[in-house]
């Protein structure tokens, strides 16, 4: 697929989707988001992709919404023109990142900024070079709140402390203390960060096809259920998961010794 602010490219088991706006540090315009939206739909309905990268061009990730760019529009506030952009494109985007049906691994490749942090979080994993940053600057500098799930990922990687902490301070956190919080699977050295997400994904382009939203869906009932219905969820789970056949392919490669082999 040809786009103009971002590209998509299929390698190997898995498809790359990079942000591709260097001059604006990958700023979020509504151009931009709905090329986003429409990746991603390509990548849920008609790729063969296995697994999903994303990750920035140039020297940031994702910079948050381009502030120059904003404009209120038709004779409506701003606040009304933005928030229709968010219902259109920006919370169908983070949506779309968490529903997709292969795994999503983000490659921070520099600053996550702003709304950048909520699209990195997205991700089901995260990993980060070793100069990346994340940065919400949303309160202390524009008085507004973060959005595209920031307040939502936030608290749940490092607790509430630390997210009200980042909130109200607009810090920024380096890629490595990100790490060491958990609010990112690992860090790596700049010049490794795309090996590191190719091996990432290749390892989760060979997993059951459903392995991801199992994950996605145990982790989700686990914050909203207490101890007796989470485990009254697992049990149902594996009343349908171990009689389908990738559970037997799974038992005969443990005793054969070798890797397990799924069914695409």
């Amino acid at each position: 697929m040809q786009f103009d602010t971002i590209l998509l490219e299929q390698a190997d088991e898995f498809a790359v989707l990079t942000f591709n706006q260097p001059a604006s540090r990958n700023g979020l315009t509504g151009q931009l988001q709905s090329e986003v939206l429409a990746a991603l739909d390509h990548v849920a309905r008609q790729s063969d992709a296995r697994a999903l990268i994303v990750t920035g061009a140039g020297q940031a990730f994702c910079s948050g919404a381009d502030l120059g760019r904003l404009d209120a529009g038709g004779g409506a506030s701003l606040g009304n023109t933005v928030a229709k952009m968010m219902e259109e494109s920006s919370n169908p985007l983070i949506m779309a990142l968490q529903s997709l049906p292969v795994p999503v691994v983000a490659a921070v490749n520099g600053a996550a900024a702003g709304a950048g942090v909520g699209i990195a979080l997205a991700a089901d994993i995260v990993i980060c070079a070793r100069s990346a940053f994340f940065l919400t600057p949303f309160l202390p500098r524009l008085g507004i709140v973060p959005d595209m799930g920031t307040t939502y990922f936030l608290p749940q990687r490092v607790g509430r402390a630390r997210a009200m902490g980042l909130m109200l301070l607009g810090d920024r956190l380096p890629a490595d203390k990100a790490a060491e919080w958990g609010l990112v699977w690992s860090c790596v050295e700049d010049g490794e960060l795309m090996n590191e997400a190719r091996r990432i994904a290749a390892r989760l382009a060979n997993a059951p096809a459903h392995a991801v939203i199992e994950a996605r869906h145990a982790l989700d009932k686990a914050a909203i259920h207490d101890l007796p219905a989470q485990l009254e969820y697992e049990k149902e789970r594996q009343r349908e998961l171990l009689d389908l056949p990738s559970f037997q392919e799974g038992v005969q490669a443990f005793f054969e010794k070798r890797d397990p082999v799924f069914r695409r």
